[in-house]
């Protein structure tokens, strides 16, 4: 008995973390954005360096599989579509003119992850996540623009969020940092042979993904 007259909190579904196997979605917003290296050779008398200014939100959504590994330890596969696009600006060293172009993607990812889980403390119990990714871009189109993403991506990826036990699920918001290993220019461009727009694909040497994402896992 609690001499100051408090009762402890009640616990929603207590035994809850004891399953085996247990599967949930997710949805959420998310911010795509890329590390450009530039080769500083100038085309035709021009050089051109390219940034992302801004990052557009996108939209994700996805299903959780997840299995049980010991009280802290849980294996998670969170196949998701990432819905969303990188806005270009490429500014002339010579006088500063600009030329500005953009590239939506939809990339289905596939993540294999670790979760940590602390302790829990009544209704609570935060976590940290890592692991790897693939994910193959399902809207990649070679339509003249001048740059164009390869379909293939790689990387890995570090979270953090916090299991809320509800009377019936789980609700539990997270933030993910995810980091491309893999160069996504595509450099081979025959399709823009001819053309003056190729002077913006060689004016990049390498792009490497990143990516922000805040989601709500129902579980």
């Amino acid at each position: 008995m609690n001499i100051f007259g408090q009762r402890e909190k009640v616990k929603n579904q207590p035994y809850v973390d004891n399953k085996l196997f247990h599967l949930g979605f997710h949805v959420g917003l998310h911010s795509q954005d890329l590390i450009l290296s530039h080769t500083g050779v100038a085309t035709n008398g021009e050089t051109w360096y390219a940034e992302i200014p801004s990052y557009s939100p996108g939209f994700s959504v996805g299903v959780i599989g997840d299995m049980y590994l010991n009280p802290y330890f849980n294996l998670r596969f969170i196949p998701t579509i990432n819905f969303g696009d990188k806005k270009f600006v490429f500014r002339r060293q010579e006088d500063g003119e600009e030329f500005r172009t953009s590239v939506r993607s939809s990339y289905l990812q596939f993540p294999l992850s670790i979760k940590y889980s602390s302790l829990r403390l009544n209704n609570c119990r935060p976590y940290l996540t890592a692991g790897v990714y693939g994910a193959l871009d399902l809207g990649r189109r070679r339509d003249g623009n001048p740059l164009l993403l390869k379909g293939f991506d790689a990387g890995v990826e570090v979270g953090i969020g916090c299991n809320i036990y509800l009377p019936f699920f789980r609700l539990c918001p997270e933030l993910k940092f995810s980091f491309g290993l893999i160069d996504l220019l595509e450099k081979n461009r025959p399709d823009l042979e001819g053309q003056e727009t190729i002077k913006y694909t060689e004016a990049l040497s390498s792009a490497k993904s990143r990516m922000v994402t805040l989601t709500f896992n129902f579980e």
